[in-house]
């Protein structure tokens, strides 16, 4: 049967409009939610956590801090101190509550935009402004921290992630039965890194190899300015049946939720049982990064309708009305999060300028001869300015 360009697609699947309806765009009826937007506690027959008042208010202290890293990083890349920065905003409960689940043992393989689980792995905020502000590659050790360095390129993380999944297991270090060996991988990706070859890719290997990787993608509702319509025809979670892994669907602005989805995902692949995809349900509330102008593709009442839903302002709601958190707590907290602000941007424009010639030494674990000469044959170069202060930046 042909198909012409005049055909409606109607006939080669469902509408789009049904797909994406209403009860979709909220969620849809799948949605793990333990935390309302209006804050009260709500429970799930399959998911359930308990968590101490001194747990959740450290969620929500990350919460807090992660935003505060994020608004003065933009603020930073306004004044023309960082080159470009990836906004979170709106997206902390995600970050948060996938990052708090992790275990010291269990890797992370991030995009770009993963501040807040850096956050939870003990990374300094300031070398995630190292490299926005382009005097490094990612100034921390992956495997001091267990985080890998962000990608840029869309989806190739899940790749690696795969790998290293696959490499733990013939490190008899998955289904053990001991809890401070067992180990699982975190791969993130957003809803627009789906669509690419990438992710497919590593989908059949985790699922061929049964490879401990949690596959959490943030779908923040738009691939830059294409919406999720444009991406998918079924709720994103529902696409691991296809590989042969259960998906799940979390409301990506509830931490608690967060959390204990992921928190029971990477158990089961710490058991031995496989991959898992959690999809978080979620929104950007800012640009794509500080380059985008997201009012020149969605609605203003879309970004309104997602304030309501804010991750943060349900976990102050929940703390006032359960009396776990007085007046005090929340001034300290703002005032540290104001400390926070400060010292980051202090240390921001104190970051040191980079010595290009030590570029050489971090394209190989080993050095080559090639590079060698090349790097002898720069610094040769450099040495030729009387200038020496010109050379020595150089």
């Amino acid at each position: 049967m042909t198909h012409s360009a005049g055909d409606s697609p109607r006939e080669f699947g469902p509408d789009l409009a049904e797909v994406f309806g209403p009860s979709q765009r909220d969620g849809g009826p799948d949605l793990v939610q333990l935390l309302t937007p209006e804050g009260e506690r709500v429970h799930h027959p399959e998911f359930e956590v308990d968590l101490s008042a001194e747990e959740l208010l450290g969620l929500y202290r990350d919460m807090v801090l992660v935003r505060r890293l994020d608004t003065e990083a933009t603020a930073l890349q306004r004044h023309g101190e960082l080159g470009i920065w990836a906004q979170l905003l709106g997206q902390e409960a995600a970050q948060i509550g996938a990052g708090r689940a992790l275990r010291r043992q269990d890797h992370v393989f991030p995009t770009y935009r993963e501040h807040g689980v850096a956050w939870c792995k003990g990374i300094d905020p300031l070398d995630l402004l190292g490299l926005f502000r382009g005097v490094d590659q990612g100034a921390w050790d992956p495997a001091e921290f267990g985080f890998g360095l962000y990608t840029i390129v869309i989806g190739a993380q899940t790749l690696h992630a795969t790998g290293y999944a696959m490499a733990m297991q013939r490190d008899g270090v998955v289904g053990t039965g001991e809890p401070d060996r067992d180990a699982a991988v975190l791969a993130h990706f957003g809803d627009g890194a789906s669509s690419q070859g990438d992710v497919n890719e590593a989908f059949i290997f985790a699922a061929s190899y049964n490879a401990p990787v949690v596959f959490f993608c943030q779908n923040n509702q738009w691939a830059i300015s294409e919406p999720i319509e444009r991406q998918t025809r079924i709720p994103l979670y529902q696409r691991a049946l296809g590989f042969g892994f259960p998906g799940v669907r979390v409301d990506g602005n509830d931490v608690i939720a967060t959390y204990a989805v992921t928190k029971a995902a990477l158990q089961r692949a710490r058991d031995g049982q496989g991959p898992t995809l959690v999809e978080a349900y979620t929104y950007r509330m800012g640009a794509h990064t500080t380059t985008d102008d997201p009012t020149r593709y969605r609605l203003s009442e879309d970004v309104e309708n997602w304030k309501l839903k804010d991750p943060i302002a349900r976990v102050t709601a929940y703390l006032r009305r359960m009396g776990l958190a007085d007046e005090q707590y929340f001034t300290d907290l703002a005032a540290e999060a104001d400390d926070l602000g400060a010292r980051l941007r202090e240390g921001c424009k104190a970051l040191p300028d980079p010595r290009y010639i030590e570029g050489f030494d971090h394209v190989y674990a080993e050095q080559t001869d090639e590079l060698v000469a090349q790097k002898a044959a720069y610094q040769a170069y450099t040495d030729s300015f009387e200038n020496d202060q010109t050379g020595a930046a150089r």
